[in-house]
C-alpha cells in the first residue's frame, strides 16, 4: 500500500516538472519592439544568432559579442549607414560616425558625395574631403575643381587664389598660366598686356612717308602702352595704295615703316624692341580708290604687339 502511494506521489512530481519544463521551453519570443538588452542577454547563443532585432543585417549575437554595436539600433553611431552596411559593405567603423576623421560622416560620404569613407582626402589634392565640402565648397572628387592647372590645395594654401574660379583676377589668364608665367594671379594688371588691335594704325598722304600731326598722336598713344608693357616687342607693317609700280611702292612702304620706327625710338622705345617691314601695296585695294590718288586707307603703317608670353588671354 505504501509503495503504491509513493509511486503515485513521485509520478505526480515528475509530471508537474515535465509540464513546467514544457511550458518554459515553449515560451514565445518577444516581438522586436518589446525586447531590451536585459531580455537579449537572457537568451542563449543559438537563439541570438537567429535574431536580428534591429534589422540591420547583423545578428544580435554578432552585435553583442563581435562588433560591440547596439543590437537594438540599426545605426549604432547615427551616421546614416546601418551597422550591417558598415561591417559587410564599406568596412567602416559602426561605432564611429566619421571613420576616416575627415569631417564628413560615413553616410554623407557614401550617399551624398560619393567620396571614400576610409580615405580622408579622396581626390588626393591635399585638402580633406570635409575641408572641401564644408569650408571651400570645392569638389572632393577633383584635385583641380576649376580646371585651371592648380590643385585646390595649391590655390588655398600657396597662392591664395579662388579654387572655384579658373581666373581669380579676371585678366584672361588662368591662375595656372599666371603661376607658370611668373605673374600674380591675384592682380588683374599683371601681366600688363597689349592685345591684338590695341595699338593704333597711322595713315599717310599720297606718295608721302612723313609722320603728320594725326599720326604722331596715334603713335604717342601706342608708345604709352609699350612703356607700360616693357616685355612687349612690336612689329611695324607698312603698305601703299595701288597707284604706281610695284617696285616703287615697295620702296615707299619701307620708308613709311622706317619713319614709324624712328618715331618710336626718338620717343623712348628701345630699338631692340622694334622690327619693321615694308610690304608694298596693301593686300586689298579700297573699293573707293581713285586712279590718281589711290586710297588713304591703304596708305598705312600697322603696329602689331608681339606677345612675350606663352599664352594669350581668353578675353
Amino acid at each position: 500500500m505504501i509503495n503504491k502511494q509513493l509511486i503515485l506521489l513521485l509520478s505526480s512530481v515528475f509530471l508537474g516538472m515535465a509540464l513546467l519544463s514544457g511550458c518554459a521551453g515553449s515560451e514565445e519570443l518577444r516581438a522586436p519592439s518589446e525586447r531590451d538588452m536585459e531580455y537579449l542577454q537572457s537568451l542563449d547563443e543559438e537563439t541570438l544568432r537567429s535574431l536580428d532585432t534591429d534589422d540591420d543585417g547583423l545578428s544580435d549575437w554578432a552585435e553583442m559579442n563581435e562588433h560591440n554595436t547596439d543590437p537594438l539600433s540599426a545605426d549604432s553611431d547615427g551616421d546614416g549607414l546601418t551597422d550591417g552596411e558598415e561591417i559587410n559593405e564599406y568596412e567602416t567603423d559602426p561605432n564611429n560616425e566619421d571613420s576616416d576623421g575627415d569631417g564628413l560622416t560615413d553616410g554623407d560620404e557614401v550617399n551624398s558625395y560619393e567620396t571614400d569613407p576610409l580615405e580622408e582626402d579622396t581626390d588626393g589634392d591635399g585638402l580633406t574631403d570635409g575641408e572641401e565640402v564644408n569650408e571651400y565648397n570645392t569638389d572632393p572628387l577633383s584635385a583641380d575643381s576649376d580646371g585651371d592647372g592648380l590643385t585646390d590645395y595649391e590655390e588655398v594654401n600657396e597662392y591664395n587664389t579662388d579654387p572655384n574660379n579658373a581666373d581669380s583676377d579676371g585678366n584672361g589668364f588662368t591662375d595656372g598660366q599666371e603661376v607658370e608665367m611668373g605673374t600674380d594671379p591675384n592682380d588683374a594688371n599683371d601681366p600688363p598686356f597689349i592685345k591684338k588691335g590695341d595699338l593704333g594704325t597711322v595713315n599717310f598722304d599720297f606718295d608721302k612717308s612723313n609722320i603728320d600731326e594725326a599720326a604722331a598722336k596715334v603713335l604717342n598713344e601706342n608708345i604709352e602702352q609699350l612703356m607700360n608693357s616693357q616685355k612687349f616687342r612690336i612689329r611695324i607693317d607698312a603698305y601703299t595704295d595701288h597707284v604706281g609700280g610695284d617696285q616703287y611702292n615697295l620702296r615707299l612702304s619701307k620708308r613709311r615703316a622706317e619713319s614709324v620706327k624712328q618715331f618710336y625710338i626718338e620717343n623712348g622705345v628701345s630699338e631692340n624692341r622694334i622690327e619693321s617691314r615694308g610690304l608694298g601695296k596693301a593686300p586689298q585695294p579700297c573699293m573707293d580708290q581713285t586712279e590718281d590718288q589711290g586710297c588713304r586707307e591703304n596708305r598705312r603703317a600697322e603696329s602689331h604687339p608681339l606677345n612675350p608670353y606663352q599664352y594669350e588671354p581668353n578675353n
